[in-house]
């Protein structure tokens, strides 16, 4: 079972979500967290964790990230700087720069950008 997968957003330790931005919520600003969040709703602006996020399918991303692993489904715009991994699953549409020292899209996923992709 591949527990980053969007329909199961929990982390590899705790298995719990710490946060859920669901469908038909919005927020602008800085979000900052430990642990696991599930954005399902609208965000824009700055997120920054070591840990998981996870942007469902129906949710939409204006901004910067910067996480440890980041599991997208949804529409994300902006740059997106992960330390360990971005996975990304179809209907995911992404416009943007990614960096990460590992990248996976799936099959039927849009890609609009560039990739850097360091040495881990």
């Amino acid at each position: 079972m591949d527990i980053l997968k969007p329909a199961l957003p929990i982390d590899n330790e705790s298995g719990i979500v710490n946060a859920v931005l669901d469908q038909g919520a919005r927020f602008e600003g800085k979000l900052t967290f430990e642990g696991t969040v599930r954005i399902g709703g609208q965000f824009k602006g700055e997120i920054f964790t070591n840990d998981v996020l996870v942007i469902s399918e129906g949710a939409e991303v204006v901004g910067q990230i910067e996480a440890g692993t980041v599991v997208i489904s949804g529409k994300v715009e902006g740059q997106v700087f992960a330390r360990e991994k971005v996975i990304a699953y179809p209907p995911a549409t992404i416009k943007g720069t990614i960096t990460t020292p590992s990248l996976r899209i799936d099959e039927g996923v849009l890609f609009e950008g560039s990739t850097n992709m360091p040495e881990a």
